[in-house]
């Protein structure tokens, strides 16, 4: 029976594969022919059935670009530059899209230390900076076996420093490691959808008015209560914002 299931889910997948290549074909013919709702009703019901792409995401802010969906647009290319961070064609067009936005906030830049910090720890992933601290710590094992183990002197030195600067970068390559894995977890990236919405100092509707945002712009989500979240700018502005006045980006 377990065969027999294992055969069922393979053929089905294989089909969705097949109707959700189709689509997109069809989707992409559309939008060469300047349909572009027509192409965005396509793009949805692949994603309607649980595909997340890049190709699929920047296809489908391509549409809302043309269309002049301020919001959409931006959304779906940063979504796509979540899975592809490090691509031409996307950055090129996230940036036509954001120079439709409304609001210009200046990035306060980071220096001294953390920065440094900073800069060191985005060189790997979360899972290659673990990797390469278990490959140090092997290393640490083999060399102090060597040193326990062999009666030449000078051998003994040598295995005595390299197990004990591999044991060191472990140790580092452990901190980088959780490190890069909290600055992925505070990472909560939105973008707001709202035409135009009134960031309040409290988390409720009669507080002050700190600042107002406009659709497109992109913020950090730092916490949430009830219905309310709170946001910070990139040049550190902070406010609570209604939920539906934004969506998360790292929701796929």
């Amino acid at each position: 029976m377990k065969n027999i299931s294992y055969i069922l889910a393979f053929l089905l997948s294989t089909l969705a594969f097949t109707q959700n290549n189709q689509l997109f074909d069809e989707a992409n013919a559309l939008y060469n022919e300047a349909n572009y709702t027509e192409a965005l009703d396509k793009y949805k019901t692949i994603l309607d059935s649980g595909e997340h792409s890049a190709a699929l995401y920047f296809n489908i802010a391509n549409a809302h670009y043309k269309l002049n969906h301020i919001a959409p647009s931006i959304y779906y290319y940063e979504k796509a530059l979540l899975l592809k961070p490090n691509d031409k064609d996307i950055k090129n067009n996230i940036a036509f899209a954001r120079n439709m936005t409304i609001d210009a906030i200046d990035a306060v830049p980071e220096v001294g230390i953390s920065k440094l910090i900073k800069n060191v720890t985005n060189t790997m992933t979360f899972d290659a900076w673990a990797k390469t601290s278990v490959g140090l710590i092997m290393l640490f094992v083999l060399f102090f076996i060597v040193y326990y183990f062999t009666y030449s002197t000078s051998k003994k030195r040598v295995a005595f420093v390299t197990s004990n600067i591999s044991l060191v970068l472990a140790i580092v390559s452990l901190a980088f490691a959780f490190h890069k894995f909290k600055l992925v977890e505070n990472n909560q990236p939105a973008i707001v959808f709202a035409q135009e919405t009134k960031i309040k100092s409290e988390p409720n509707l009669r507080s002050a008015e700190a600042f107002v945002l406009h659709e497109g712009t992109k913020v950090q989500v730092l916490d949430t209560v009830s219905n309310w979240k709170k946001i910070k700018l990139s040049d550190g502005k902070t406010g609570w914002v209604m939920n539906d006045d934004i969506k998360m980006l790292k929701i796929f």
